[in-house]
């Protein structure tokens, strides 16, 4: 799809130099991937702990 964008040149250029991106593209692209990843991540550390498990740890660990 294309789009035309209007982006501060020089954060452009930061940024595909901290991807170390060959593109202006392929910068767009990266970036955005990295914005859902930690999206999940964020999604995925709001469940820590509130899971229910039935795990008996200490038989896992071996202990029982």
């Amino acid at each position: 799809m294309r789009t035309t964008l209007n982006l501060p040149e020089k954060l452009l250029q930061r940024a595909r130099k901290v991807l170390k991106a060959r593109t202006k593209t392929e910068t767009i692209i990266r970036s955005l991937e990295e914005i859902v990843r930690r999206q999940k991540i964020g999604e995925l550390l709001a469940l820590r702990g509130k899971l229910p498990l039935d795990i008996d740890l200490d038989k896992a660990r071996g202990r029982a």
